[in-house]
């Protein structure tokens, strides 16, 4: 007999607490803490990044929920109430990203905080809450790939819960889940060790190494998915954003290094030093 998570972790007097809900908060706090400590080695406090989430932690689910109700308005038109379940998932990473910055810009505005420090402070704490939430999705049921076979599964050499947990409507299905997730670790890890090499990169590069990374990844690992978004019915948005993304940031990339004069990524350059 198949083992499958319940979505339910637990009640609380009488009202049902999700993994996913669980899960996406444990994310949001470890970024936090993680981005706390490396503000404080670039000279900025650590208020700064709590400061930041109390306006852009709600800004940005707002956003996520928003991208992922317009790209399946009519779902949503038929039934209003179901915009504000976000209990149950529908929130787009893209979403909350876009809503993120543009907050994140004002915020660094109005702090005198150089943007491009307090982003390369919190990109890689970032992609490591994207791999953390996406078991969110795991204990949802939901972010899969097409069918497969139990065998194929095993051949992976996944534990028999995740195993069990891809058995989704009478069928097994690809854990894309769970490629993202470890893609985004992986590139956890890389950020660190290269954020770590003297005069490696310069200030703004650990963005742009992240969103390089993670739009070459979604693209390949939407490609699989058989919940995306699509826009005029064709193009899977993720797609069309990740090609966008990675292309842009490179070229953004390249043009920042032959303009030349970028001070080292080197932990020493904080407030009242904005190089936008």
């Amino acid at each position: 007999m198949l083992a499958q998570i319940n979505r339910v972790a637990f009640e609380l007097v009488g009202i049902p607490i999700y993994w996913y809900a669980l899960i996406i908060v444990s994310g949001i706090i470890i970024a936090m803490w993680l981005s706390s400590r490396e503000a404080v080695r670039v000279g900025l406090k650590a208020d700064d990044v709590t400061d930041f989430m109390l306006w852009g932690l709600p800004i940005s689910i707002i956003g996520a929920r928003l991208y992922y109700v317009l790209f399946d308005l009519p779902q949503y038109i038929a039934d209003p109430i179901q915009i504000f379940n976000i209990r149950s998932g529908g929130l787009a990473i893209y979403g909350g990203l876009i809503a993120g910055a543009i907050t994140l810009y004002f915020f660094t505005k109005y702090h005198f905080i150089s943007l491009w420090t307090f982003l390369d402070i919190a990109a890689p704490s970032v992609l490591l809450a994207q791999a953390i939430g996406r078991w969110g999705n795991f204990m949802n049921h939901e972010a899969y790939g097409p069918d497969t076979t139990r065998s194929f599964l095993e051949s992976l050499h996944l534990p028999q819960f995740i195993i069990d947990n891809m058995y989704i409507e009478g069928i097994y299905r690809q854990p894309t889940f769970l490629y993202e997730s470890l893609w985004s670790l992986f590139g956890f890890i890389l950020l660190l060790v290269l954020r770590k090499k003297p005069h490696l990169l310069k200030k703004g590069e650990v963005l742009l190494c992240y969103l390089m990374w993670y739009s070459f990844g979604r693209f390949f690992i939407e490609g699989l998915r058989t919940d995306s978004l699509y826009f005029l019915g064709v193009i899977r948005i993720s797609q069309l954003l990740s090609s966008v993304l990675f292309v842009g940031t490179l070229i953004l990339f390249i043009w920042r290094r032959k303009k030349g004069n970028l001070p080292d990524y080197d932990r020493s350059l904080g407030k009242n030093q904005q190089i936008i």
